[in-house]
């Protein structure tokens, strides 16, 4: 898929997204130093989250506390959503420092803004992910999409993957827990594969909610594609999500070693031109174990195999040399050669 030009693939790098979500609490200049100091690590996109409350909850919301907050879902997004103004300067600004900037619609109302505000894709939060409506909605507009399947099972997403797969367009499945932070008993490294084997359309990534980067690097070895992490400028901030939040020098960290691994990943099972010297001394060379006679027929207690490598016959034709007759007489650990071999 592309997005804004960036190609994602198993082709490509991984791209790491920062999501700064509501750690910025509802302040615009925070927003902005986060996604300057996600840009001055490297970051290639930043993911925003878009709330328009009248239209994203009832009422009953004001009752439902999430596990990692102290007040109700209604009141953190009422705190920390930024107006419809600052999300578009936002946006602003993080295209101007070259990066590019997506977020996820909790409403239709939210969705038609991104829409209007010209956003290149749209991310689906796993809240959303089997929410029908708002999948068919968005994926009418015609955008790429990333959808984030925590809570989910394959079966279950298998619904809203149909409609973007209906709708055209292209799209990406991560693999998530929707747990804050989520400990390693419960995440799922095995889903990137799951996810890859039973949607083959699709490019598959890794929405991590861990403590540090562990997690997500080993779901670059899974062949994950996008890797989205919570950040933060500095984790000293209060907010529910910033307890599993990268902060940039870990950003940092994850995009520099997400493609390491990338590179590393692609490499075949083969001797490398940079190993051949390390090889000539590494490996070993058939040597006789004992002095023997010119005429002697060598049996495999006669020789062994020993460093360096730089004999004529390797330890790998040793069993080529038993049997053999000796054209002349050789002392112990002498490198043998083929022409002191007769039939």
């Amino acid at each position: 898929m592309e997005i804004a030009g960036r190609k994602i693939g198993p082709e490509h790098p991984p791209l790491v997204i920062a999501e700064i979500g509501i750690n910025h609490g509802g302040d615009l200049s925070v927003a902005k130093e986060m996604v300057r100091l996600a840009a001055a690590s490297g970051c290639e996109m930043i993911k925003h989250q878009t709330h328009i409350i009248e239209d994203e909850m009832t009422e009953e919301a004001k009752q439902i506390f999430p596990p990692n907050a102290d007040v109700s879902i209604w009141d953190v997004m009422a705190a920390c959503a930024l107006s419809l103004e600052d999300e578009k300067a936002l946006k602003d600004y993080t295209e101007s420092l070259g990066m590019i900037w997506i977020s996820t619609p909790f409403s239709r109302a939210a969705a038609d803004f991104l829409y209007d505000l010209g956003v290149p894709a749209f991310k689906i939060g796993s809240g959303e992910a089997d929410n029908l409506p708002l999948i068919r909605h968005i994926a009418r507009m015609g955008k790429p999409v990333i959808m984030s399947t925590g809570m989910q099972s394959i079966d279950s997403v298998r619904a809203s993957v149909q409609i973007l797969e209906d709708a055209g367009i292209e799209y990406a499945l991560l693999e998530c827990t929707n747990l804050y932070p989520s400990p390693p008993e419960i995440v799922s490294l095995q889903g990137v594969t799951d996810l890859k084997n039973a949607f083959p359309n699709a490019v598959v990534g890794f929405s991590d909610h861990s403590i540090g980067p562990e997690m997500a690097l080993a779901s670059v070895a899974l062949g994950a594609c996008i890797l989205e992490r919570h950040y933060t400028d500095s984790r000293y901030r209060k907010g529910p999500d910033i307890i599993n939040s990268m902060d940039p020098s870990e950003l940092r960290h994850i995009i520099d070693r997400s493609r390491e691994i990338h590179t590393a990943l692609r490499n075949p099972k083969q001797r490398t031109a940079a190993e051949e010297d390390v090889y000539r001394f590494a490996r070993a060379s058939v040597v006789a174990d004992r002095d023997l006679p010119a005429g002697h027929v060598i049996t495999e207690a006669d020789i062994w195999a020993r460093r360096p490598g730089s004999g004529e016959i390797a330890g790998y034709d040793f069993d080529k040399v038993v049997g053999k007759t000796l054209a002349r007489a050789v002392t112990r650990n002498t490198q043998l050669k083929w022409s002191d071999l007769d039939g």
